[in-house]
């Protein structure tokens, strides 16, 4: 059987990914059905981190390994000698990255150094994706192509370029990296840290009486292009079957919306009134007004475009927390 692995399984995008390699799930009209799936002839084996919860129901192996365990990334590597690897794990939040600037730089590329030695220590010949950012470019106001300046504007950002050039670095030798560099994604599962998420748990919170009727924001005027997670991880999974080694590709919609009109169509769905206030304490350092994508390249070269609706997503997202237990 051909080998997949995907570290960061247990995160956002990675337990997508993983619908569309063994799933499906039920997450309404747009869940993987049967032929997204992989051809019955791969083991899957998702990573998550040790003393965490592996998740069960997914047709997976789930291993505890640490991708900053350079001797436990090597162990692992060379008993599973993975075809293909997403290399999902990663410290993702871009507003922690702040706060937590050494832990985000280790993660995202000490122990993306990690996997890709041990691969190369065990002479495995593997396609890896490495999910990027769009925060690796230079702010502006048009739409940012593959081309664009790269010039990150904070440590998140950074830490992704390096982990990018840690991938193309380590081409040759039977490694074929290549470069998914996703802008903003959301939907069911997402951690309430992101914006779209915590309003959607906040608005949840409201209507079952567990909070005050107010939601407190940050700034409302930034404009971000937004995608379905369902959609980023189709991506990552074209990417890896199709992309050429070394080449980048954006990954969004090509239309970038207001956060307040984010938010407003949020609570036109909430089932009670509620109230805004803004909160300065919420504001990022160096906040980039405008983050807009050009989807050409991946167009034009595999075939991808942003299917799943806006509302769609907001629909599934507010379901996705209502349903939670407290």
């Amino acid at each position: 059987m051909t080998p997949i692995l995907v570290t960061g399984a247990a995160g956002f995008a990675g337990s997508h990914l993983l619908d569309r390699l063994v799933g499906p799930s039920k997450l309404g009209p747009y869940a993987p059905t049967a032929d997204d799936r992989t051809d019955g002839m791969s083991e899957v084996v998702a990573w998550y981190r040790p003393g965490g919860h592996a998740p069960t129901g997914a047709r997976a192996r789930w291993d505890a390994v640490d991708v900053l365990d350079a001797l436990a990334v090597r162990r692992a590597i060379a008993e599973l000698r993975p075809e293909i690897v997403y290399h999902c794990a990663g410290a993702a939040h871009v507003g922690r990255a702040w706060d937590e600037v050494e832990s985000t730089l280790r993660t995202n590329v000490r122990g993306t150094h990690h996997v890709l030695d041990a691969l190369r220590r065990a002479g495995v010949k593997a396609r890896v994706v490495i999910p990027s950012s769009a925060l690796v470019y230079a702010g502006g106001q048009a739409a940012l192509d593959e081309d664009a300046p790269l010039v990150p504007a904070g440590p998140y950002g950074v830490s992704k370029l390096a982990q990018e050039l840690a991938g193309v670095h380590a081409i040759g030798g039977g490694l074929d990296v290549t470069i998914a560099r996703a802008f903003n994604h959301f939907g069911p599962r997402q951690d309430p840290w992101f914006a779209a998420s915590g309003f959607a748990r906040r608005i949840a919170d409201i209507e079952a009486g567990r909070w005050k009727p107010e939601i407190a924001v940050g700034n409302l005027d930034a404009q971000r292009d937004l995608t379905d997670v369902r959609d980023t991880v189709r991506a990552y999974q074209l990417i890896a079957e199709r992309a050429k080694p070394g080449r980048a590709y954006n990954v969004c919609s090509g239309r970038a919306i207001v956060i307040r009109d984010l938010l407003e169509m949020m609570l036109a769905r909430a089932r009670v009134p509620i109230a805004v206030r803004v909160d300065p304490a919420r504001y990022r350092p160096n906040d980039t007004p405008v983050i807009l994508g050009n989807p050409g390249r991946i167009r034009d070269e595999l075939g991808w475009t942003a299917e799943i609706p806006l509302e769609q997503t907001i629909d599934d997202l507010l379901d996705d927390w209502r349903t939670r237990t407290p």
